[in-house]
């Protein structure tokens, strides 16, 4: 059993960790619908408040592929920086490197995405990176150092806040994302609140 898989079905809905395989009747979730281990489908009975912002934060980390302490320090971010809280948290996790690569379509997972990152696979603005937490701002170039291995690749048009150009084979933030336009099934509220505590 694949380890994207049981968290998954720990968080009880597909988070899409393995791309294709989520899509496809392999997915852990069709066939065991339920929490992994001993005690996955036995009566757990109703969730506290705490358990709640637990879970919908341990679920962001297992989406976007960050650790707990990058998480806490967005959050921490988050609060800072003015304008509303939720909308900052998601748009700081958005405008890594590693999920705009992912959501550019050069990878098919977040986690295939950081290692393309890590390798010295990318750069912005003509520079290389190897850092996946990098955070991309308004009007930054993104394009893999080696176009030649993506010459097949059409870029994802669909997400609004970037600009795709699949004949460059490039990425271009045209503005900070609002949340209509994440698709990201998560609460962001939960993982405030949580922090806050």
């Amino acid at each position: 059993m694949l380890l994207a898989c049981k968290k998954c079905r720990r968080e009880g809905e597909k988070l899409s960790l393995k791309g294709e395989r989520c899509l496809s009747t392999k997915c852990a979730m069709n066939k065991r619908p339920y929490a992994p281990g001993d005690h996955g489908q036995g009566f757990h009975g109703k969730m506290s408040e705490y358990g709640k912002q637990l879970r919908e934060k341990q679920k962001a980390k297992k989406i976007y592929n960050i650790s707990e302490s990058h998480l806490r320090k967005y959050a921490s971010e988050a609060e800072r920086i003015p304008g509303i809280k939720t909308e900052n948290l998601m748009r700081l996790v958005e405008t890594r490197i590693d999920n705009i690569v992912y959501r550019l379509g050069f990878a098919v997972s977040r986690s295939s995405a950081r290692q393309m990152v890590s390798h010295g696979g990318f750069k912005i603005n003509g520079q290389r990176v190897t850092i996946s937490s990098y955070q991309l701002k308004i009007a930054d170039v993104i394009e893999p150092m080696r176009p030649a291995r993506f010459k097949d690749l059409s870029l994802n048009p669909s997400i609004t806040w970037l600009e795709a150009d699949t004949k460059k084979l490039s990425g271009k933030v045209k503005h900070f994302p609002v949340r209509d336009e994440i698709d990201t099934p998560v609460n962001e509220n939960l993982i405030i609140e949580f922090y806050s505590r």
